[in-house]
């Protein structure tokens, strides 16, 4: 396994100094940094290659999160809005191609968050897997992985269980779109995470972790040895990010409804040591034989 966690963890905003959380990152201990997806395509040519250095002289691998915009909806009913959509991605995805990053997770088979006053699950599904097939084959073409998340039922529509993610990735057929589980959207959704996670089996492409209050792992009651188990009997060994959120304010804190300081004030310090910690308790619960 390779264990990596999302930038956000210390940022308010969706776009951030990715150089400097790319040496956090190898500073702790940690294989992967998560970064966003938002601005990948305005980035200059320049800032790419100066990331892409700065990965490689650490020894991390990015991966990218994306909650996409209403515009970047491959599964809008609108034919315009997807070809906006699909023209967004590729030059994200060419990006992406540029920093050495082949996989990308989120709701990519629609949009966050979701205005739930005009949704109709089964069109949706339909829209969805049209524009998933589009986008699978166009990432495909830069060797890069989709990571469909599942969501809870407040954040998204289509996906919400592991059962449904298999569901609609069987559906779409590609081998490079593959279902992503979180850790958070299973404790609300799931009857079971270890059966949530073999049924995803051999389709599991990406893996978030996180407490049921989204804090880091180890500070909460997430069943980490049950899911340490079902990993392993998946025989799961791809990228496990841990994506918590402990700080309120800034577009993060109102996106995630962090309405709180989950933190209790901790500094930037503090902060580092809990991800550190967080990383060895992850790696023995996870990897442990």
């Amino acid at each position: 396994m390779k264990h990596g966690i999302y930038y956000a963890y210390w940022e308010q905003e969706w776009e951030a100094d990715y150089i400097k959380y790319i040496k956090k990152a190898a500073d702790l201990g940690f294989d992967v940094l998560e970064i966003g997806g938002a601005p990948l395509a305005d980035y200059s040519v320049d800032y790419v290659r100066e990331l892409r250095k700065c990965a490689d002289d650490n020894g991390i691998t990015i991966t990218v999160g994306y909650g996409p915009t209403y515009d970047h909806n491959v599964g809008a009913s609108d034919p315009m809005i997807k070809k906006g959509a699909l023209e967004w991605y590729k030059r994200t995805f060419e990006v992406m191609a540029s920093l050495d990053a082949h996989l990308m997770g989120g709701a990519l088979y629609s949009y966050w968050p979701v205005n739930f006053s005009h949704v109709n699950k089964e069109e949706d599904w339909k829209y969805s897997v049209e524009g998933m097939r589009s986008l699978g084959e166009m990432a495909s073409e830069y060797d890069i992985v989709l990571g469909l998340e599942v969501l809870n039922r407040f954040e998204n529509h289509i996906l919400n269980t592991a059962e449904e993610g298999v569901d609609f990735v069987s559906e779409v057929g590609l081998k490079n779109v593959k279902v992503m589980l979180d850790t958070f959207h299973m404790n609300i959704e799931e009857s079971s995470i270890s059966k949530a996670i073999r049924t995803a089996g051999k389709l599991l492409g990406h893996f978030h972790t996180g407490e049921c209050n989204r804090m880091v792992p180890g500070k909460g009651r997430m069943p980490w040895r049950e899911i340490g188990e079902a990993l392993r009997d998946i025989g799961y060994d791809g990228t496990v990010v841990m994506e918590p959120f402990v700080r309120k304010g800034g577009q993060v804190g109102s996106d995630i409804k962090v309405w709180r300081d989950i933190s209790k004030g901790a500094s930037e310090k503090e902060l580092d040591e809990d991800a550190r910690k967080a990383l060895e308790f992850q790696r023995y619960m996870l990897e442990w034989k």
